[in-house]
Order: structure tokens, then sequence, then C-alpha cells
């Protein structure tokens, strides 16, 4: 029954790891030609976003981290130590993607246009890193 409820809190914090940014997609096409104050509301989501996606990610890990010592699954499965190695060679990305973008909106003389599509560009990043990593644990290859 433990075993069930960590795969569950695992299960549940990949969606909110992922999940939400699909939904502020169409919130940064309305970040180019947005007013001061639909501009501070569209990025103080974006940020709440940035934030529960990062909690929910190091729910994220700390399950899965349980989940294999608790179980009959070995760090070296392939499709437990793929994933991983993606995540960590990611950190950096993941660490800079959204925060010093945001931080640009608000200063002067900044063009929206470019900035909306550098932010773009590192949230389909985003999703397609972590859609890689949510194949391999849904599919669970054997590569080795």
């Amino acid at each position: 029954m433990a075993h069930r409820i960590l795969l569950y809190i695992h299960i549940a914090s990949a969606i909110l790891t992922i999940g939400p940014f699909f939904a502020v997609l169409p919130i940064i096409k309305k970040l180019r030609d947005a007013q001061a104050a639909a501009q501070e509301a569209y990025i103080s989501t974006f940020k709440f976003v940035v934030r529960l996606t990062m909690h929910a990610a190091h729910v994220l890990v700390v399950s899965g981290i349980l989940l294999v010592i608790f179980s009959s699954w070995t760090w070296t499965t392939s499709w437990i130590l793929v994933p991983i190695l993606i995540m960590v060679s990611s950190l950096y990305f993941f660490a800079r993607a959204f925060s010093p973008l945001l931080r640009k909106f608000t200063e002067e003389k900044q063009d929206r246009e470019v900035l909306s599509k550098k932010l773009m560009s590192a949230t389909i990043w985003y999703i397609l890193i972590l859609l890689v990593v949510l194949g391999f644990m849904v599919i669970k290859p054997n590569l080795w």
C-alpha cells in the first residue's frame, strides 16, 4: 500500500512538473503586446508556474529516489539511469531558463518580441526535455 501511495505521489508530481507549462504558452504570446498592468499579471503567473513546477520537481526526485530504494529496481536500470543523466545534464538550463528572461521584461527599452521568442523557446525546450524523461518512465525501455 505504501508503495502505491508513493507511486501516486511520484505521478502527481510529474504532472505538476510539466503540465502547467502547457498553460503558459498562450500567456507568452500575449506578453509581446501587453500593457504594463497586463504584462505584470502575465509575468506573475509565469513566475508562479516556475515556482510550482520547481517544488513539484523536488517532490518528483525524492519520490523517485524512494521508489528505487524500496523496489527491486537498480540505479543502473536503463530507464532510470538515462533520465537521471538527462536531468543532471539539463540542470543549468532549468536553473537559468526563465528567471533572467522574466526579469528583462520589466527593464526599460527591452524588445518584447525578442524576449517573447526566447521565453517561448525556453518553455518548449523545457517541455521537450521533460517529455523525453517522461517517455522513459512510462515506456521503460531496456537499452542494455
